[in-house]
């Protein structure tokens, strides 16, 4: 099967999340710089979910650079990844309506454990239908990178209920961490 709808489809729903998101950051009431500090921590919680959605879609399209044929559990394994990211900008809302409160950032990270633990899913699945010697398998390696950031996230979870800044603070570290493309899979393609 090939890889084609499923890279055009994942590409929509993502491109679609971001515009979700964009839709629920509201204007401020009033004209002045001043009236903008009622929506900086929306903004701010913005701006960290759109570039995390940046960061999957590259990677994502960079991993399927790599992949020369799908099967169903790679559809599925995608879906799966999906699902998780849709829920990205549920909880952009409701962090940044909350000032960044203990729930919904542990919360916030909860689905970031879970979106990277569906990418993790989707490697395996590919590097399933390509054998353990395709190219992808080769470039992810040992992935101390992904598991250190899983790592990072499932501690944000409990830190979010001592200061929730010290959880933003693991996603801000993680995105930085991810925010250049991974190099493994570029140096793989080249």
């Amino acid at each position: 099967m090939s890889k084609g709808r499923l890279e055009a489809f994942s590409d929509g729903v993502i491109a679609i999340l971001i515009t979700i998101m964009v839709l629920e950051l509201k204007a401020p009431q009033g004209v002045s710089l001043g009236a903008l500090r009622e929506v900086i921590p929306s903004l701010l919680v913005y701006v960290l979910s759109f570039v995390y959605l940046g960061i999957y879609w590259n990677n994502h399209h960079h991993m399927l650079h790599l992949t020369d044929r799908v099967n169903g559990a790679v559809l599925w394994a995608n879906l799966h990844l999906l699902f998780w990211l849709s829920l990205i900008p549920f909880v952009t809302a409701w962090m940044g309506r909350n000032h960044y409160a203990s729930v919904p950032t542990a919360l916030y990270g909860v689905v970031m454990v879970l979106a990277a633990i569906a990418y993790e899913v989707l490697q395996f699945a590919i590097i399933g239908a390509q054998g353990v010697d395709s190219q992808l398998a080769r470039a992810i390696g040992a992935d101390r990178k992904g598991k250190i950031s899983l790592a990072l996230y499932v501690a944000a979870i409990p830190l979010a209920f001592v200061q929730p800044m010290i959880s933003d603070a693991i996603f801000v570290v993680v995105a930085g961490v991810w925010l250049v493309t991974d190099r493994r899979i570029e140096r793989a393609v080249e």
